[in-house]
């Protein structure tokens, strides 16, 4: 079946429409990063930058590290903008732009989140790096989609039952890493857990302003859930958009996170920048393996 233009729109140059990108653009190992101005830090390190391009906040730049051809891409803040960039790279790879048609062959890319975040946790330090063993959603957007068989609702029950989660919220949801990418980066020096994914930066991550909060006690109860082994280690605001996408298309994706901050010894990290850059090297040269 052809995909209307309404549904996959393109540039005049054949480009996806908010990326500007071509399928040639982009490699099959792909690290996301949220701000723009990451994505040279993370280029600096490459032996070859073959492609560069930037539309708004969606910046990409391909390239080789160490002979692995990756493309660093800037998703910009929140679920909404994953939506866009995972299902435009989706379409790159898995649909014929000039048929509109699905490719009978499909193909799985590999994608790496590397970000920061604060811990929730004390025993997990400032600049320590947590991989992301499960995104736990909070924000609805997944709830767009068909979700048979990629959720957990086992620790889903729980996590409503503990927090007296609101009816008139979209129901949390719980997806986890690829075991793939989790192999490939894991190490030593990892810490693990769920990480929270909100919708926003203020009232969805318990911030107050001028505006009442729905539930005043949430951070609270994020930093007190445990069940069975599972504990939330951090928040921020794409994981669990792109574990979930991800899952639904058939591509791997796992969340790095560069700890700057600790909630819950009111920490911050002494030279941010450092541990960001550090966790750059360690991503790449995983990748590079």
């Amino acid at each position: 079946m052809q995909i209307k233009e309404s549904e996959l729109i393109l540039n005049p140059d054949g480009s996806v429409y908010h990326l500007n990108l071509r399928p040639e653009h982009i490699a099959k190992d792909i690290i996301f990063v949220g701000d723009q101005d990451r994505v040279e830090r993370i280029t600096k390190h490459f032996d070859t930058i073959e492609f560069t391009i930037q539309k708004r906040e969606f910046k990409t730049q391909t390239g080789t590290y160490k002979g692995k051809r990756i493309s660093v891409i800037s998703t910009g803040i929140g679920p909404d903008n994953i939506d866009i960039v995972l299902n435009e790279l989706d379409a790159l790879v898995n649909i014929n732009l000039e048929t509109r048609q699905v490719k009978k062959e499909l193909t799985s890319l590999n994608i790496v989140r590397v970000g920061t975040s604060g811990s929730l946790q004390k025993d997990i330090p400032v600049d320590a790096f947590v991989m992301s063993s499960h995104g736990l959603d909070m924000n609805g957007m997944l709830h767009s989609y068909k979700l048979d068989n990629i959720t957990n609702s086992e620790i889903e029950d729980a996590f409503i039952s503990y927090t007296n989660w609101s009816s008139e919220k979209a129901r949390p949801l719980i997806i986890s890493n690829s075991k793939k990418l989790a192999d490939l980066l894991d190490s030593t020096e990892i810490y693990k857990g769920i990480t929270a994914t909100a919708g926003g930066f203020y009232g969805a991550q318990g911030r107050v302003l001028r505006l009442a909060l729905q539930d005043s006690e949430l951070n609270n109860k994020l930093d007190t859930f445990n069940y069975k082994e599972f504990r939330i280690s951090n928040l921020e605001m794409e994981t669990s958009a792109i574990y979930g996408l991800a899952k639904l298309l058939g591509h791997q994706a796992l969340s790095m996170n560069a700890i700057i901050a600790n909630r819950a010894t009111g920490e911050f990290s002494k030279d941010p920048k450092a541990v960001v850059n550090k966790l750059i090297t360690y991503t790449l040269d995983k990748l590079a393996e």
